[in-house]
């Protein structure tokens, strides 16, 4: 078996720098350096006895990927396109620097504390928003964790999106283009939630046109993807609004795929914006105008915010937001006659 000693004799380093760069603790490594002793642990095959580090050094090399957001009844997290990108992100980060990722639904502190004393994991990257039982115990205990869309707590580790420019943005193209109706639909509107800082950039987009939206054009439910269809149709007997602002593409996808049913058309009957920019975006008629976010990139670097704080290697940066753009393409029409932004 290929050990350390042998990959620092055949480089000519100390095992301890060979040791380093396996672990990413690479402050003081040049890239030459780095290049050399990555290229021979690969092709000596070598591979770290992570039952003995872990004996040694008291640490598992395992994160915990933890979910909330996305209950088993409606696909469960692996099912959900936006957390397979974002687990895609991490799992890659994590690899690269020699940890193993663990995906696991919580939905309680004990279930978390469970996780926390069974499988001693190095740390955490929790997604989406907890029940404050699990907020608050997060605090109270010593595993390094990162939080991805929460806005439960500021002075935390976490990467954002810039989630309410998003709902901003969405609904100021629709109104540029000439829309005044628009519907807002999402999962629940829940205090200090990613669909709550959406729904006020709908709102303040809306009043900046002097709009106000009705009860009845605010849809926040728990919607899966035959969910989503039902939705679909049942707006396409509503003939008051033309435009719909959907917080997801997957959501977005169902909705126009339950109006196509009941023979409403997008755009030529209502047009439609979506959130994500996901494959699923350009392979559904109409392709998708949404608002684009690089989800991958996002679990990466909660990743690397992560590996940093385990480390120590002295990172500063522990709130990151995430830009968005709108990407148009052809579900949304212009109405006529045009109308400016301010009128």
């Amino acid at each position: 078996m290929v050990t350390i000693k042998d990959i620092a004799r055949a480089v000519g380093v100390s095992p301890t720098t060979v040791s380093n760069v396996i672990r990413g603790n690479v402050g003081r490594v040049s890239a030459e350096k780095i290049a050399l002793i990555t290229r021979t642990v690969q092709e000596m095959n070598y591979t770290p006895n992570l039952s003995a580090r872990a004996l040694v050094s008291s640490s598992s090399h395992i994160i915990g990927v933890i979910s909330h957001l996305v209950p088993l009844e409606f696909g469960g997290i692996f099912q959900d396109p936006f957390y397979g990108a974002l687990l895609a992100g991490v799992e890659q980060t994590l690899r690269e620097r020699g940890f193993f990722m663990m995906t696991r639904g919580v939905d309680s502190m004990s279930g978390l504390l469970s996780l926390l004393n069974n499988w001693n994991l190095d740390g955490l990257i929790l997604a989406g928003i907890f029940p404050n039982s699990i907020i608050n115990g997060l605090l109270s205990q010593t595993t390094p964790f990162v939080l991805v869309d929460s806005y439960i707590l500021e002075d935390v580790p976490q990467v954002r999106l810039e989630d309410q420019r998003g709902g901003y943005i969405a609904t100021r193209h629709l109104l540029e283009m000439g829309h005044r109706h628009i519907l807002f639909c999402s999962t629940p509107i829940r205090d200090k939630g990613v669909m709550r800082e959406r729904f006020d950039g709908y709102r303040e987009a809306l009043a900046e046109y002097g709009l106000i939206p009705a009860p009845e054009d605010i849809y926040g439910r728990d919607m899966n993807i035959d969910q989503s269809v039902a939705l679909g149709r049942e707006l396409a007997h509503r003939r008051d609004f033309t435009a719909i602002v959907a917080t997801a593409d997957i959501l977005a996808a169902g909705i126009i795929s339950g109006l196509n049913e009941e023979g409403r058309r997008v755009p030529g009957d209502i047009s439609i914006v979506g959130f994500d920019d996901l494959n699923i975006a350009r392979l559904i008629s109409p392709q998708l105008t949404t608002i684009h976010q690089d989800v991958a990139l996002r679990g990466s670097r909660a990743a690397e915010m992560l590996i940093a704080n385990i480390s120590h290697c002295g990172q500063t940066e522990q709130q990151i937001t995430m830009p968005i753009r709108l990407v148009q393409r052809q579900s949304v029409a212009r109405l006529a006659p045009e109308m400016t932004a301010f009128e």
